[in-house]
């Protein structure tokens, strides 16, 4: 090959070459971002529309189908789903993959648009959200005091937030669990009643006087003058000097019929920390920045920060997401430094230099991977981490084929400079195929379409950059370093170490071999048989698609019944609390009340603020595999025995998000029907061993109360619906009419209410004042009624029809496809009404959508693959021969998993894609020296078990370099790893004792043409 002889002969340039990529790699290594998952973009989004007063029906009719129907007009569109409940839809878009997330997000905004002239008139609020899975917190801190007010620790969350938004790579910091500032004006309507003021004019006073709107320009001869207008209130004088009425000569302020002050919203929600009253504060990172670097920036203001707290305050950091980036990617690059330790100890059997060659092409390999993935996009996370500890294990076997090759041309007495070029020469085309088959082969995952695929590409782009890398150093930097430092041994049998392993091979391979090409057919049954037997083992094993990630972070989330207050929420979250507390184990926890805990893992989207739900985000001192999660069982059934709520104990998971492992989604017309289905559904999950927090969002009806207006009464009282809708929502939780602006552009609610003391309640709601006509005040009571009435607690919809999604998790120890397949034939038994069906989602609606799409990427990588075997040996019997090898290597996959407990995942196919590979590059490398060996004139049988005994050696030493660098991976007991690396473990095991007798036989029946048929 021309590229190695030049780059023997021009050693000057090549050193200055790779000199040049080296420093490229350090320095796309110092700069490449560090997270520790990849990054999703997904093209998604989210409508939140706010009605205050309107019901879940009302809601679904005025808000989510007008929308929806917007929305199908929108190319591209995959999923619509609707989630209703009194006074807010939210509606949810999801696009096909591949689609642009912006285009797709301003399509969505543009249709919204179109609508929001025809939504209610007392909508609040219209708001399009990206899905956005790298919005995580970086960092979650709390404020604690016991004593301190919120509206004091507010201004010091504040104070805060400013000192960090400042710093470089910090997107925003957000202030949580604590009742928001207001200015509330408490109206007496004993004196708007008594000056017959109506609310509605106190209200427009309000709302005019906080008006902002620009005077334009004037222009005075050669000058120009901005006229500024009246404005926006400046504080709060000017609120309570508004004007409300002029009587006679006298004017009627807001001051006159209100008290004007600064307070704090009702305690809707409100956080702990570790039991004690605490406000949060949240850092988020703009994309692609190194969350190790940024960490230390932020920490070193914190501390500043610290510093200046007052006495009865203090600043607890709990939550650093750069503490799990550190400690996943500590933990995996010293298992890969390990992997290098134990590769280059597989590597004394050719001698101390050619170790020193092989050593020094993989840093060279990686530096170049590492530069392409920065390059292209791509951060350091701990996907793209195993992607190069999988490629160590391919691509020191470039290297070492070709250095083994080169120190056999120099035992064989070779001169240095010849024996580089002709050795790497002899076997150039057989790298470039193996490498090529190994590209295509990883081919499918990255062009894996959906989330899934998105999730794990960096994966196999980092193995593809990484062992073409190294193929590039086999051929280039390799021969020239060993023409300068090999040399010719003395023994030509090698070192002691060579010696020893080649009178092994003699001693065992070579009688077997014999013995199996005397029983050609036997062989191939027996092989045959063992991969059968193996298929039976994937039932025992099952699927599933991602694991659980092993945080030591994990969620309890409380789900109360629909009717539960803010108070009976939090005093099942304060006996949580309590068991938290006395568990050793646990490190810290924050509880959030009334409203989730903000997003702190990529793929888990927080709940939406609800009086009876409340969430805690705790920790464990540190996570073992080996006993946290029978520790986190222990306080399941703990939990368990709180009553009065839904408690679920969730761990993290990876992949992208999905609402649950096993989700039964009905669908059909009317809510009855589907409340009815919904509770068999949750009767057949629960009766399934192994399920556990079934979430049915029907369960329970929620009890509402109706105001029924005598519209007969309300018109001879001259009473509207719109001023009783005022008087009553005034009267019960105040009404926001305008924000108030501070000087330093901050925001908040300007609200009017009665006085706290003067808040209506079922006791006396009846004595509400409604203003009418003639300005006189008359009891609500005279004019409405009030009943209880039965409501739904929410209203579910699936692309634009009515649904119900029951789901439910999986225990630890349960296999959740087995799960799924039980459930399956369980709801098969289930007779639903005409106008009613079941889907099933969760996992395995995703593992649909993720593997629907990926048989045409394994075609091309099938044919790609079949394409360079055939181009390299011309011939279909030598493609046929080198397959044959392709179910060797499954037999011991599948037995490591079976051994091992682990489960058939997605990240255990990457294992056997990996294994494709490298059974390939070994089988390539076998045929294509005996049908060299042939080309010289040695007959076939002879070729045949000379090249088995000759290549023999250097599929060991790759066998065994790639069993060492992927077995501190498998020891790891990582659910997300260890199951990749057992699969390409036991398939090299089973491949290196089967493909090296079943691959001679194949050839030895069904040779390739020799010589001979060439020269015919």
């Amino acid at each position: 090959m021309k590229l190695t002889s030049f780059s023997v002969h021009n050693h000057q340039f090549t050193i200055l070459v790779f000199l040049c990529l080296a420093a490229i790699g350090f320095n796309s290594f110092r700069e490449i971002p560090r997270s520790e998952d990849p990054k999703l973009l997904i093209p998604a989004s989210n409508v939140i529309v706010v009605c205050p007063g309107a019901n879940a029906v009302e809601m679904e009719r005025l808000v989510a189908r007008p929308i929806e129907d917007s929305i199908k007009e929108l190319d591209d569109l995959h999923r619509l789903t609707s989630t209703i409940e009194d006074g807010v839809a939210i509606i949810g878009i999801e696009f096909f993959y591949g689609k642009d997330p912006d285009t797709k997000y301003n399509d969505v905004m543009r249709q919204v648009n179109a609508v929001r002239g025809n939504l209610p008139a007392n909508t609040a609020s219209v708001e399009v959200r990206r899905w956005q899975t790298n919005n995580v917190a970086a960092l979650q801190l709390a404020l604690v005091s016991p004593g301190a007010s919120y509206a004091r620790l507010q201004d010091l969350a504040e104070l805060l937030r400013e000192r960090i938004e400042v710093v470089p790579g910090v997107r925003d910091v957000q202030k949580w669990a604590f009742p928001e500032k207001q200015v509330r004006v408490s109206l007496d309507l004993a004196t708007l009643a008594q000056m017959r003021l109506p609310l509605g004019q106190v209200i427009a006073a309000v709302q005019g006087g906080n008006t902002n709107i620009p005077g334009g320009a004037v222009e005075s001869g050669a000058r120009r003058f901005n006229l500024k207008t009246t404005g926006s209130y400046a504080d709060l004088e000017e609120v309570r000097l508004t004007p409300i009425a002029a009587q006679g000569a006298a004017v009627v302020y807001l001051k006159d019929v209100a008290d004007v002050a600064w307070a704090t919203e009702e305690l809707e929600q409100f956080g702990r920390f570790n039991g004690e009253r605490a406000v949060f504060v949240t850092v988020r990172q703009l994309n692609d920045q190194n969350l190790l670097a940024l960490r230390e920036r932020v920490r070193a203001r914190l501390e500043t920060f610290r510093g200046e707290l007052p006495g009865d305050v203090r600043m607890e950091i709990a939550f650093d997401q750069a503490d799990n980036v550190s400690r996943r990617l500590s933990g995996l690059q010293t298992d890969f430094l390990i992997a290098i330790g134990l590769v280059l100890v597989t590597l004394l059997p050719l001698g101390f230099r050619v170790a020193v060659l092989v050593a020094l092409s993989i840093p060279l390999s990686l530096a170049m991977g590492v530069s392409l993935l920065y390059f292209t996009g791509n951060g350091l996370n701990q996907l793209t981490i195993v992607g190069m500890v999988i490629a160590l294990g391919l691509l020191v076997d470039d290297s070492i084929v070709v250095a083994e090759n080169i120190a056999r041309f120099r035992r064989l007495g070779h001169p240095p400079i010849e024996a580089a070029v002709a050795a790497t020469e002899q076997i150039a085309v057989a790298v470039v195929g193996t490498t090529a088959t190994v590209l295509f082969a990883f081919l499918p995952l990255a062009l894996m379409p959906g989330d899934s695929g998105q999730f794990i590409r960096c994966l196999p782009l980092s193995v593809m950059f990484t062992v073409s890398a190294s193929m590039i150093v086999a051929l280039t930097i390799i021969p020239f370093l060993a023409s300068r430092l090999l040399r010719g041994h003395e023994n030509p049998e090698g070192n002691v170490f060579l010696r020893g392993l080649m009178k092994a091979i003699h001693a065992t391979y070579r009688p077997m071999l014999h013995w199996c090409m005397r029983h050609r057919v036997k062989t191939l049954l027996a092989a045959a048989t063992l991969f059968c037997l193996s298929l039976l083992m994937i039932p025992l094993i099952g699927f599933s698609l991602f694991p659980k990630a092993g945080l030591p972070q994990f969620l309890i989330k409380i789900r109360g019944t629909e009717s539960a207050s803010v108070a009976a929420t939090d005093a099942i979250a304060r006996r949580i609390e309590a068991v938290l507390a006395r568990t050793p184990e646990i490190a810290w926890y924050f509880t959030s009340v009334g409203k989730g805990n903000p997003q702190v893992y990529y793929n888990e989207i927080g709940d939406q603020q609800k009086a009876s739900f409340a969430e805690v985000f705790a920790s464990l001192q540190q996570f073992d595999p080996a006993t946290s999660p029978a520790l986190l069982d222990r306080l399941r059934a703990e939990l368990a025995l709180i009553p009065g709520a839904q408690i679920q104990l969730k761990e993290f998971e990876n992949g992208p998000p999905i609402a649950a492992p096993l989700a039964v989604r009905i669908l059909g017309p009317e809510l009855p029907g589907l409340q009815q289905l919904a509770a068999r559904i949750e009767t057949v999950l629960t009766g399934i061993a192994g399920t556990e927090a079934i979430d049915n969002p029907l369960r329970t009806a929620r009890t509402d109360l109706r105001l029924r207006l005598d519209r007969a009464a309300a018109a001879l009282a001259g009473v509207s619906e719109v001023e009783i809708d005022r008087a009553v929502r005034l009267a019960f939780a105040g009404l926001n009419v305008t924000r108030f602006r501070e000087a330093d552009g901050d925001e908040y609610n300007l609200q009017l209410a009665l006085p706290r003391g003067d808040r209506a309640s079922l006791d006396n709601w009846r004595h509400i004042l409604v203003p009418s006509a003639s300005g006189a005040y008359v009891p609500i009571g005279q004019v409405a009624t009030l009943e209880f009435e039965s409501a739904p607690p929410m209203i579910q919809r699936y692309n634009r029809e009515r649904s119900v999604t029951v789901k439910a998790w999986v225990a630890n120890g349960f296999n959740t496809d087995r799960l799924t397949e039980e459930v399956r034939q369980r709801l098969a038994q289930v007779d639903f009404p005409a106008g009613y069906r079941w889907e099933l989602g969760g996992q395995a609606e995703s593992r649909a959508e993720t593997f629907g799409g990926f048989g045409t990427a394994i075609l091309v990588a099938l044919f790609g693959v079949l394409a360079v075997i055939v181009l390299e040996f011309r011939s279909f019997r030598g493609t046929a021969i080198v397959a044959s090898v392709l179910p060797l290597g499954v037999i011991g996959g599948l037995a490591g998993l079976w051994l091992t407990g682990y489960t058939l995942s997605f990240t255990a196919t990457i294992g056997f894609v990996a294994l494709i590979g490298i059974e390939i590059k070994n089988s390539i490398l076998l045929v294509d020296f005996t049908n060299q060996l042939r080309e010289k004139g040695v007959p076939l049988k002879e070729a045949i078990e000379q090249a088995g005994e000759i290549r023999f050696l250097p599929v060991v030493l790759t066998t065994f370099t790639a069993v060492g660098a992927l077995m501190p991976l498998a020891l790891q007991r990582s659910e997300l790893f260890s199951p990749l690396a057992i699969v390409i473990l036991g398939g090299l095991i089973s491949s290196l004792l089967l493909s090296r007798l079943v691959t001679p036989v194949m050839y030895s029946l069904i040779p390739p043409p020799g010589p001979e048929a060439a020269q015919k």
